[in-house]
């Protein structure tokens, strides 16, 4: 990946509009009550892109996958696939869909059956979709390309996943995501489990297949470092909702919503003229989703709430320029190429941001 150097005139290859997504939970005597997981998603990715989704633990990363993956249903919304709503999909139709979008999950080992060889494993998607390598020296002559893509051996193919270290584990893994040819691939935390110069080899990997064969990526991860490195866009969720989307330079340099500001505060930078001048750390807890708060979800942790961000949500705010916030413009030009964020009273400068010494 060449961060921040994607060509804007590729084609989306996924688009999502307004998604939403809840969950009945029991509420004890008090009977159910209803999770909204996911509260009106919005969010694209272009072809050969690496889109970063960042975010605490319970905003919806997760569930925004497995909708994306359809191992769930959404409420409402749309999801279009190369302009084609894959939910819409039957039979035949779905089938071929499911080969174009592929995920890697986080744990390499519990991913992976241990009753099957790593050979076995990465062919297993061949017995499902049966029309692509037909007979047993076509599926073996792909077997050993995809070997051979992730940095493993052709004898590896006999091998179970307890004779691999973590970092082996998680290529046999991302071959198996390979194994259909995909066009976009969803990686769910996929160094998070591995020590550190594994996690650098496994990133790499993933940077020459994407320069290789041009698919798409969708990153989510805790470690801001890593997506700083390896995207070329950011998506930042928050009890459910994306409230900041741009490029990753922008993001982490010029953040807009006060969480964000938050949360590249406390992320390390190897530029002096960069670095966190002060950490700024929010008050109270993260809310329940199954109440989240009235207007803007944030404003009980947000230092710079006022009256409105209790009785209206925000709109989308949108940076024109640098040093230039512009509130309410109607949105000019592709989506996807923008630096936006939901928030009445966004971040104005770095300063504010805490990301340069305050003079």
């Amino acid at each position: 990946m060449s961060v921040n150097d994607i060509d804007t005139r590729k084609p989306n290859v996924l688009e999502v509009e307004n998604l939403s997504k809840s969950f009945t939970v029991s509420a004890g005597s008090s009977g159910s009550r209803k999770l909204k997981a996911l509260d009106g998603i919005n969010l694209s990715v272009r072809k050969g892109e690496t889109l970063g989704l960042v975010g605490e633990s319970g905003c919806g990363k997760s569930t925004l996958a497995r909708t994306l993956m359809m191992l769930e249903q959404p409420d409402s919304g749309t999801v279009r696939f190369d302009g084609q709503d894959p939910f819409a999909f039957r039979g035949k139709a779905l089938l071929a869909w499911r080969r174009r979008v592929q995920m890697v999950f986080q744990d390499p080992f519990a991913s992976l059956n241990a009753r099957m060889t790593a050979g076995q494993i990465i062919s297993e998607p061949f017995a499902t979709h049966r029309d692509l390598y037909r007979g047993s020296a076509a599926r073996t002559k792909r077997l050993n390309e995809l070997l051979d893509l992730v940095g493993l051996r052709a004898t590896d193919a006999y091998k179970t996943p307890q004779e691999f270290s973590g970092g082996q584990r998680q290529r046999i893994g991302i071959a198996r995501a390979l194994a259909l040819d995909p066009d976009l691939i969803i990686l769910d935390e996929p160094v998070s489990a591995l020590d550190l110069s594994v996690q650098a080899q496994v990133l790499n990997l993933l940077n020459e297949l994407q320069q290789q064969l041009g698919v798409s990526y969708i990153f989510i991860s805790h470690d801001l470092s890593v997506v700083r490195h390896v995207t070329d866009r950011v998506a930042v969720m928050y009890l459910g909702r994306i409230i900041e989307t741009g490029s990753t330079e922008d993001v982490f340099d010029r953040p807009l919503h006060p969480y964000t500001a938050a949360l590249m505060s406390a992320s390390p930078k190897l530029d002096p003229a960069m670095r966190p001048a002060r950490r700024i750390v929010l008050q109270g807890e993260l809310p329940s989703p199954l109440d989240p708060p009235s207007g803007c979800r944030f404003r009980t942790r947000c230092w710079k709430a006022e009256d409105i961000c209790a009785s209206l949500r925000p709109e989308e705010t949108t940076s024109v320029a640098e040093g230039t916030i512009s509130l309410g413009i109607p949105t000019v030009g592709p989506r996807d190429e923008m630096h936006m964020a939901e928030c009445h009273f966004p971040v104005s400068s770095a300063a504010e941001a805490g990301l340069v010494p305050v003079g």
